[in-house]
């Protein structure tokens, strides 16, 4: 019986050193989302650095005394067996927190769900991941606030935009990124056919320092639309939606939550220069990547996940081989063991 571990937490004692000085200015309170988002995650870095201090002593307590106990002992081992079952539970735990070091992984992000080619199958596809996730982020106690809702034209979804708000919401949602692939038999086809659909997600990080990114008006084209979403009274029937497209790069960026088109505007602009300091860190690794000879896969819109229904049930993830049979558990927002194997997979951020 082995009982150890290293645990490296000299990362998350500097994080703390750091929200202390944070509220330690005499501007804290000026931002006060912000200043309950520090105090949320100086709370819970406090809470599982002490778990930590707590969880290795209880080990090394223990090591003690079972080298002074006689292997006749049955009793005795019996309980040093058992307390090694909850210490592996309790380390596993804790390790999945201490593997959330990047610079933005304790912030909040933006997280995107697009449905891929193939009309009405990729809209209801798309709608699916859009439920599956919102589910994950209740089990984990992550808010969620809707900036921009495009709804499919018979069924589903084309977009949905949120802002995902809880500690190390990033960390724990940045191994999402990707295409997701689902097989299945059609509900939408007569024929009852098996049919491949894809939609892709992204998640951008919110960056709590101002961005020093210039953006020249000419290289944008600004819409605005009327704003659409689930229904209801909250629904704003004016023409305050704004749509953003950054014509260099391609990127678009929407917002409709807000009630007036200037704060949809700001809303939009702050999400567009979070995008475009990332792409150009992104470029930045790939040429220092390149100049050091060293391959980097990014894995920018790749396949990452299928998501098997017909003709058996599985869902794998291809960049760590994890899988289940249990799809619907999947789709009921249960993908603990994927964004875990992400994780623990070593996968390195690129920004």
């Amino acid at each position: 019986m082995i009982y150890g571990g290293h645990f490296d937490t000299d990362s998350k004692l500097k994080r703390l050193d750091e929200l202390k000085k944070m509220m330690n200015d005499v501007n804290f309170w000026n931002d006060k989302e912000k200043a309950d988002q520090i105090i949320k995650e100086m709370n819970e870095t406090s809470k599982m650095t002490d778990n930590i201090k707590e969880l290795k002593e209880n080990v090394e307590g223990d090591q003690e005394l079972l080298n002074l106990t006689d292997e006749t002992d049955t009793e005795m081992l019996k309980t040093f067996e058992e307390n090694l079952e909850k210490y592996k539970k309790e380390f596993d735990s804790l390790t999945i927190f201490l593997l959330l070091s990047g610079e933005y992984d304790a912030n909040n992000c933006i997280f995107e769900v697009h449905s891929g080619a193939g009309g009405t199958e990729a809209c209801d596809w798309a709608n699916m991941l859009y439920r599956m996730y919102t589910r994950y982020f209740d089990s984990q106690n992550f808010q969620y606030e809707l900036l921009d809702y495009q709804a499919g034209e018979e069924v589903g979804i084309k977009s949905v935009s949120l802002k995902v708000k809880g500690s190390y919401a990033y960390g724990y949602l940045k191994g999402e990124k990707g295409v997701h692939r689902l097989v299945r038999l059609s509900p939408f086809d007569a024929a009852n056919k098996r049919h491949t659909s894809f939609a892709s997600v992204d998640v951008v990080p919110e960056i709590n320092k101002e961005v020093d990114i210039e953006i020249n008006e000419q290289d944008l084209r600004i819409d605005v639309y009327r704003s659409s979403g689930c229904g209801g009274q909250g629904v704003n029937t004016t023409d305050s939606a704004v749509r953003i497209t950054h014509l260099p790069t391609k990127i678009v960026v929407t917002c409709q939550n807000e009630r007036s088109q200037i704060q949809n505007k700001e809303q939009a602009m702050k999400i567009l220069k979070n995008k475009l300091y990332l792409l150009e860190m992104e470029k930045k690794n790939k040429e220092l990547a390149e100049i050091q000879g060293v391959h980097q896969n990014i894995e920018f819109g790749s396949q990452i996940r299928s998501y098997v229904m017909h003709p058996y049930s599985m869902v794998k993830d291809h960049r760590t081989n994890v899988e289940t049979s249990n799809v619907q558990k999947v789709l009921d927002g249960d993908i603990g063991i994927f964004i875990e194997g992400y994780l623990k997979g070593g996968k390195e951020d690129v920004f």
